[in-house]
């Protein structure tokens, strides 16, 4: 299997930044956020009131540093001996034999997502989209992310027929611990999810603080959360 970096692929997009909501775009008219938020969402949609529109800055925690630094080693290291090469070509490519890249941009203007790839295996007959986590437990924020990720590169490639899997891998380590195929059933179920952060960012819909307040304890915004 080759290791490729794939170059971004957002030619001839309009892109915005939302006047009112710090990360999110507004590309071809349409509010699109980073698919890391879908994390944050599962675990608080507060947070992201507070930190997104509010504004409140916090520090990183421990684990969060580590887990950059984790992620930047492992991108320097697979770039000794990666290939640069498009989106496109990469693709193509895949069709007749086996590759590997490692932070691959995805976009899809038509359902408001992007974000960056941990890991994706392209053969001649699927797709495996990997998302590094610490641990080893499929959270449903984490699995959502994950399927988001999936969403958006099934929207780039509209006539490809590949199979498409999403896989959740201890950091690390070679330890795939969860994984699925990207069926109907589960796009339908993201899509909902998406479709409910785009209302948050509309302001149809109320951010809903987390009821678990062990997750209240440990939250880096807890000193300005109304809810705490």
């Amino acid at each position: 299997m080759e290791n490729k970096i794939i170059t971004d692929n957002i030619e001839n997009l309009e892109i915005k930044w939302h006047p009112q909501i710090k990360g999110v775009q507004i590309i071809d008219g349409k509010n699109n956020f980073p698919i890391s938020w879908l994390n944050q969402q599962g675990y608080c949609e507060y947070q992201i009131y507070l930190q997104y529109l509010k504004g409140i800055k916090v520090g990183q925690t421990r684990a969060m540093k580590e887990g950059s630094r984790e992620h930047e080693d492992l991108e320097e290291k697979f770039k000794e001996t990666a290939k640069p090469t498009t989106f496109d070509e990469a693709i193509e490519t895949s069709k007749e034999e086996a590759s590997l890249t490692r932070e691959m941009f995805v976009i899809s203007p038509k359902y408001g997502i992007r974000g960056y790839i941990d890991e994706i295996w392209m053969t001649p007959d699927e797709f495996i989209i990997i998302d590094d986590k610490p641990g080893h437990t499929a959270y449903p924020s984490t699995i959502n992310q994950v399927r988001a990720y999936c969403l958006a590169l099934k929207d780039m490639i509209p006539n490809d027929t590949r199979k498409i899997k999403g896989a959740l891998r201890q950091r690390g380590t070679d330890n795939i611990f969860w994984s699925e195929d990207f069926d109907e059933d589960v796009e339908k179920s993201i899509k909902y999810t998406i479709e409910r952060m785009d209302s948050l960012f509309k302001g149809e819909k109320p951010f809903i603080p987390t009821k678990n307040k062990n997750k209240c304890k440990s939250c880096r915004y807890q000193s300005y959360c109304e809810h705490f």
